[in-house]
C-alpha cells in the first residue's frame, strides 16, 4: 500500500503543477489575443479622438498630484539614504549622481507605474466591469458601436502616451526633492549639486525611462480593460475584477522592469 501510494501522490503533485502551468499559458494566450484585438480595432475607423483626449486627462492630468507627492518624497528620502550609507565609506559626494540616476532610470518609472496603476487600472476595471454586468456593453454592440474602438482602445493608447509624460514630470520633481534635502539639510553646495546632476545625466537615461514608462502604461491600461471586459457575477464579480486588474498590473510592471533592465545592461 505504501509503495503504491507514493507514486500516486507524486503523479497528483505533477498533475497539479501541470494544470497550473496550462492554466497560466491559457490566460497569457487570452490576454495576448485581447491586446491584439484591441490594437487591431484601434487602427481601423471609426476613430474616437474625443475619447482619447478624455482618457489622457483622466490618466495623466488627474494623476499629477499623487505622482508629484510620491516623487518629491522619494527623491528626498533617496538623498538621505545615500548620504547616510555613503558616510560609512566617505562617499557622501555621490549623492547627486546616485539620486539622478536612481530616479530617472529606476525609481521614477516604477513608482509612477505602480501609483498610476493602483489608481487607473482599478477604475478602468470597475467602470468597464459595471458596464458588462449591467449589459451596457451588449447594448452598445446592438447599437452598432464597437466597445473595443469606443471604450478600450482609447484607454490603451492613452496609457501609453500619458505615462511617459508623467514619468518626465516625476523625474524632475524627484530630482528637485533630492536637491532640496541635500542643500538645505545635508549641507551640499547648490551650484555644485546642479553641476554634478547635469554632468551625470545622459540621453540614454531618459530613453530608458520613457521606454519603461510606455511599457508600464500599456500593461496598466491593458489589465484594467481586460479584467473589466471579462467581468461576470454581478457586484462581487466587479470587485474581483478590480482586485485582479491591480494585482496583475503590478506584477507585469515589476516583471517588465526587470526584463528591460536586463536587456539594457545584461
Amino acid at each position: 500500500m505504501m509503495s503504491g501510494s507514493v507514486p500516486r501522490a507524486v503523479i497528483a503533485a505533477f498533475a497539479a503543477i501541470g494544470g497550473l502551468i496550462v492554466a497560466m499559458l491559457a490566460e497569457i494566450g487570452r490576454v495576448t489575443r485581447f491586446a491584439a484585438l484591441t490594437i487591431g480595432r484601434a487602427l481601423t475607423p471609426p476613430y474616437y479622438p474625443g475619447r482619447l483626449l478624455e482618457q489622457l486627462g483622466h490618466i495623466g492630468w488627474l494623476s499629477l498630484p499623487v505622482v508629484g507627492l510620491t516623487a518629491i518624497f522619494t527623491g528626498a528620502a533617496l538623498a538621505q539614504q545615500i548620504f547616510t550609507a555613503g558616510s560609512r565609506f566617505s562617499a557622501q559626494s555621490t549623492v547627486p549622481a546616485v539620486v539622478v540616476i536612481g530616479m530617472v532610470r529606476e525609481l521614477g518609472p516604477v513608482l509612477v507605474g505602480l501609483m498610476v496603476a493602483g489608481r487607473v487600472s482599478s477604475a478602468m476595471a470597475a467602470e468597464i466591469g459595471t458596464m458588462r454586468v449591467t449589459e451596457q456593453l451588449d447594448a452598445m454592440t446592438t447599437l452598432r458601436t464597437d466597445p473595443f474602438r469606443y471604450l478600450l482602445s482609447p484607454r490603451l493608447f492613452a496609457g501609453v502616451i500619458a505615462l511617459p509624460l508623467l514619468v518626465l514630470v516625476a523625474n524632475a520633481i524627484g530630482i528637485f526633492g533630492g536637491y532640496l534635502l541635500a542643500v538645505h539639510k545635508l549641507g551640499f553646495n547648490a551650484s555644485n549639486y546642479l553641476a554634478v546632476t547635469r554632468r551625470v545625466l545622459r540621453a540614454d537615461d531618459f530613453q530608458m525611462a520613457l521606454v519603461k514608462a510606455a511599457v508600464f502604461g500599456f500593461f496598466m491600461a491593458l489589465m484594467g480593460c481586460y479584467h473589466g471586459y471579462r467581468t461576470a457575477g454581478g457586484a462581487a464579480g466587479v470587485g474581483r475584477s478590480t482586485t485582479n486588474a491591480v494585482v496583475s498590473a503590478f506584477v507585469l510592471i515589476i516583471l517588465s522592469n526587470l526584463l528591460i533592465t536586463i536587456a539594457a545592461f545584461g
